[in-house]
């Protein structure tokens, strides 16, 4: 009896030291264990503008190659063109093998096989879908239609739709408590936030936004928390997961806050968002949320997700064409890889390749990884920072311009304009006219030969970036120039 006692003992104690200090990183629920770091394990990026899928291996942080599901202009113009525009959301399946791609431009969902890379179905949903994700029994995928006013719901397994959720116009992303029992539909038109129930698709509670223009939102693994980012005003609110769904807290996070998500690790619970006006990650806890810490990452820092076990946070930089990975014991930067155009969405998934190499139906960066960088700031003091970032991403002849602006006033009219001058003086050509938010931030976007004018290329009197207010539908005397 004592030999059978002292086995039953050491086989406890055995089975508590297999047991992780810590356990369950998002979407997951805190009860899941967690999932160190492999070369079984991938990181996916969602590229608008080169239309592709990033794949990483974050054992040794390398760029396997991209899932082509697009082509870049001027090919996507054709109306007899088959492919998919404008790749920007991104979920996955509960036994990780299988990644729901969003293309805001096609009305598209493309399922993917994580093992073979290889596309295995594309559901065509309403206008401008923005995200998709499954449920936690992976029974139904819910798509955000942020073109119109419902969250179609499709099936797990045919993914076919099944049914449409009616929400206020404009539904921005959805996620889902740990449990499965509610998804939360945030909006990016109205200043709503949706608890649903799974079970029977009703709304049980709408949750004040404290502005209309949320595009993403995240459940704490143990089930209590809702986080969601107010894009157009800089904040980032919190509020009970569960009824009475009450509003815990509101941050002022900082102009163009992008995403959030949640990483649990040996220091406790924290929050990881996004702030692209500010190039930067900061972090918070979620017991007091209290500011623990600011990370210097790169240009236009957009989509991240945590690895299985929490030790790493990976961001998709917008504006810089990079993957930046952060160590989340030391809050430190460790690496950027090199991806493809203007990151989205990005997910995390361990075990993602349980067998084989996992490179088929990969292509090479190539074309996708191709792009100009440029800074515009405060006209008169240059010493000041640059708080406009403007990147060029090259579509052959032309490039898609994409400026990410702070720094100025708020709710007011602007214009990019082309200088003749390095000062910013002589007539103006402006390219794309834009109003601030709330925050005095835009994102601005143009289409053209761009490059070759602010580079003065092949014999083109050289050009030179600038930001002026519209006066009468005029561009004014600029405010932010070109830097380099």
């Amino acid at each position: 009896m004592k030999h059978h006692l002292l086995r039953m003992a050491l086989l406890a104690g055995t089975m508590l030291a297999a047991v992780p200090a810590f356990a369950g990183q998002a979407p997951g629920a805190a009860s899941d264990p967690d999932v160190p770091i492999s070369h079984r394990d991938r990181v996916y990026a969602a590229e608008q503008f080169s239309n592709t899928v990033s794949v990483t291996d974050p054992a040794d942080n390398k760029l396997l190659g991209v899932i082509r599901l697009g082509d870049s202009q001027p090919s996507n113009l054709s109306p007899l063109y088959r492919g998919q525009v404008l790749v920007h959301g991104m979920g996955f399946s509960p036994d990780h093998r299988t990644l729901a791609v969003v293309s805001i431009g096609s009305n598209s969902v493309s399922f993917i096989d994580t093992a073979t890379n290889a596309v295995k179905h594309i559901t065509y949903v309403g206008r401008s879908p923005h995200e998709a994700f499954f449920t936690p029994d992976g029974s139904e995928v819910w798509v955000t239609v942020r073109g119109e006013d419902y969250v179609d719901v499709l099936d797990g397994k045919t993914f076919a739709e099944k049914t449409r959720i009616k929400v206020p116009a404009g539904p921005g992303m959805q996620i889902f408590s740990p449990d499965g029992k509610y998804g939360y539909v945030c909006s990016s038109f109205n200043p709503e936030t949706d608890v649903i129930s799974v079970a029977d698709h009703q709304i049980v509670a709408r949750v004040k936004q404290e502005s209309p223009f949320c595009p993403n939102i995240a459940a704490t693994p143990d089930g209590s928390q809702v986080w969601f980012t107010l894009k157009d005003v800089g904040k980032t609110q919190v509020f009970n997961a569960k009824s009475p769904f009450n509003v815990l807290k509101v941050l002022d996070t900082g102009p163009i806050t992008n995403h959030v998500n949640i990483v649990h690790n040996a220091k406790g619970t924290f929050a990881y968002v996004t702030i692209g006006g500010l190039n930067e990650v900061k972090v918070f806890r979620t017991d007091d949320f209290s500011q623990v810490a600011t990370i210097p990452v790169g240009k236009l820092p957009h989509g991240l997700w945590p690895s299985g076990d929490g030790t790493r946070v990976y961001v998709g930089l917008e504006n810089a064409d990079g993957l930046a990975v952060i160590d989340t014991l030391t809050n430190k930067l460790v690496t950027t890889v090199a991806i493809g155009q203007a990151p989205q969405a990005l997910t995390y998934v361990s075990n993602a390749v349980p067998e084989g190499s996992g490179l088929d139906n990969l292509q090479p960066l190539g074309m996708a990884g191709a792009a100009a960088h440029f800074t515009l700031a405060a006209a008169g003091d240059k010493t000041a920072a640059a708080p406009t970032s403007v990147t060029l991403f090259d579509q052959g002849l032309s490039q898609v311009l994409q400026a990410s602006v702070t720094g100025l006033e708020p709710k007011q009219p602007y214009v990019l304009a082309l200088a003749s001058r390095a000062d910013g003086g002589g007539a103006l050509q402006p390219v794309s006219a834009f109003m601030t938010n709330p925050a005095g931030s835009a994102i601005v976007n143009a289409v053209g030969p761009i490059r070759q004018l602010v580079r003065g290329e092949d014999q083109v009197p050289k050009r030179y970036l600038v930001i002026a207010p519209s006066e009468a539908g005029k561009p004014g005397r600029p405010v932010q120039l070109q830097t380099r």
